[in-house]
């Protein structure tokens, strides 16, 4: 079944002829579009019963960790007080985190940094979610075999709407439950976690549109990507504008209506009915696209190639290039202006210096290098976080190849297992060492330029790259469960979400070293200053290459086509 049933007119002769507006019809007597939506969702729930969990355990921890340890670092009013205004005066941080609504508020203090950001990693969550069960499901041939039975045409989509915006939901109303649990008020901890689900409700639609879009859960992810970061990238602009620049930028983004809520300074209950009105029209939107579209397909046009293949595809590294050399260049376009606009807006971190409670600050946020390289390092640091991201992506692209067939037809040729697919990893590696150099470039022209110092920026390009290594783990750890168990790889996303968090939010929370340990970003250099060795590195590098063998080890001996 490669599409819906259309019924064609009679032409002239007597003989069938195509119409020019096809009309797609149930053929399934007593079938509604949306039967079956419960089944799917409870098969969904099931297939996720390991990853959604883990995902809300780390938001809900993290958050409450974060309130708890906060009251312990600022006890007093005037030492809240004092970061605060210190935060809300330095543009970069305003630029990376927001604002601090509330000085004088324990609850918007602590949970400042995972603001924004914690409502981008729930936004995350909910558009893989929808494109998994949706582009994902469609694209293995899964969904053909779905719709061949008793499933209504939007029964899928409706599914995994539901998945997601329901794991949305639960996550806030955990973490509102956990912030209550450590002593926060009732009503902003409902706020801030009723926040985090607003994002995620509205970036559920997103992905929904996207899978309708684009043919491929490459493409989808990809589109959903590039909304996100517009988003952030809007009310980061908008944040760090100041009273003269353009403030209204933060609210045209819906990370920016999350922040916008107030959780804990003024508590505003209204900026919710963008967030639900937003996710209600892109919902009909996708609902509307999908009924326009056929199995299998998406609306935006494909290119067709030439006819015969060229010359420099005859290699399976040659063939990963030309497949993943679209989003490189999205994430590197983007990595380049993050970079320059880091580095432009780092000269104000110096504002920061008269207060010993934002020096404090910073120094958790950097490394306990000089303030002003540690505000650059704290910077670099969040570039290399993202190359860990696209690391993730890229190397699951050796799932999607899998899964879809495509590999099957290029193992029926004379390459073999681990050619194909060091293909794949050499292109995700060699992918991203480049961002990094070139966020890293960005950063150091800018910052060299403001402070007329041109050192800066070979400086910031081996600060930038020296956070590699942690990539590569999450690499290594990527295709190790693609070895073994390649239908977990999702799980790779879960590591990746607990590394970060452990890396951001365990200085802050004084937790045990052994805990801060355990991901790999602990152990990077925080460059540019201060004195570092190279032994974590090379043995991050280890952990990278074992990995990354014993996955390949894994590939060779299971069956091909497990996925």
């Amino acid at each position: 079944m490669s599409g819906p049933v259309v019924a064609a007119e009679p032409g002239p002769t007597g003989q069938p002829a195509s119409p020019a507006r096809p009309r797609p019809v149930i053929a399934a007597a007593g079938r509604g579009p949306l039967t079956g939506t419960g089944t799917l969702v409870r098969l969904a729930l099931r297939r996720d019963h390991v990853l959604l969990p883990a995902w809300i355990t780390v938001f809900v921890v993290s958050a409450a960790g974060a309130a708890a340890a906060t009251a312990a670092l600022y006890p007093t009013v005037e030492s809240r007080v004092a970061a605060a205004l210190a935060i809300n005066g330095t543009p970069s941080l305003l630029a990376i985190y927001g604002p601090v609504f509330d000085p004088a508020s324990l609850g918007a203090l602590a949970l400042w940094k995972l603001g924004a950001w914690g409502a981008a990693m729930v936004a995350v969550l909910t558009m893989l979610t929808v494109v998994r069960h949706t582009r994902t499901e469609e694209e293995a041939g899964r969904l053909e075999l779905l719709a061949a039975g008793a499933v209504g045409r939007h029964a899928v989509l409706a599914a995994a709407l539901l998945v997601g915006v329901g794991a949305a939901v639960v996550l806030g109303l955990i973490t509102a439950v956990a912030l209550m649990a450590v002593g926060l008020p009732v009503a902003g901890s409902l706020a801030f976690g009723l926040a985090w689900a607003a994002a995620g409700i509205a970036f559920a639609a997103v992905g929904a549109v996207t899978a309708q879009l684009a043919r491929s859960a490459r493409g989808a992810n990809g589109l959903s990507a590039a909304a996100l970061g517009l988003a952030f990238a809007v009310r980061a602009v908008g944040d760090a504008a100041g009273a003269r620049g353009p403030s209204w930028l933060s609210w045209v983004s819906p990370i920016g209506w999350s922040q916008q809520v107030r959780p804990f300074a003024g508590d505003r209950w209204w900026v919710f009915a963008a967030s639900s009105a937003a996710g209600v029209l892109l919902a009909g939107l996708a609902f509307r696209l999908a009924g326009h579209r056929d199995l299998d397909a998406g609306l935006l046009p494909d290119r067709t190639g030439p006819a015969r293949g060229a010359p420099g595809l005859r290699s399976p590294f040659a063939l990963a290039w030309r497949l993943q050399r679209g989003g490189l260049i999205a994430w590197a376009s983007g990595l380049l202006l993050l970079g320059a606009l880091l580095g432009n807006v780092a000269t104000g971190a110096g504002g920061m210096l008269d207060s010993p409670q934002a020096q404090d600050l910073i120094m958790r946020l950097g490394g306990r290098q000089a303030l002003s390289d540690a505000f650059l390092a704290a910077e670099l640091s969040l570039i290399g976080m993202l190359a860990a991201v696209y690391m993730v992506q890229a190397t699951r692209h050796l799932y999607t190849e899998e899964c879809t067939g495509r590999a099957e037809s290029v193992l029926a040729t004379g390459v073999g297992r681990i050619r194909w697919a060091a293909g794949h990893l050499s292109c995700a590696a060699l992918g991203s060492a480049v961002l990094l150099a070139l966020a890293g470039l960005g950063a150091g022209v800018a910052y060299g330029i403001a402070v007329g110092d041109a050192r800066q920026v070979a400086a910031l390009v081996g600060g930038a790259l020296a956070q590699l290594p942690a990539a590569w783990v999450l690499g290594g750890l990527v295709v190790a469960l693609f070895g073994f168990a390649p239908r977990r790889v999702g799980a790779g996303w879960a590591a990746l979400t607990a590394f970060l968090l452990i890396a951001e939010i365990g200085p802050l929370l004084r937790v045990p070293q052994w805990v801060l340990d355990l991901s790999p970003f602990t152990h990077l250099p925080r460059l540019p200053g201060g004195t570092w060795s190279v032994t974590p590195l090379l043995v991050l590098l280890a952990v990278a290459a074992g990995s990354t063998a014993l996955g390949l080890l894994g590939l060779r001996r299971r069956d091909a086509g497990a996925a």
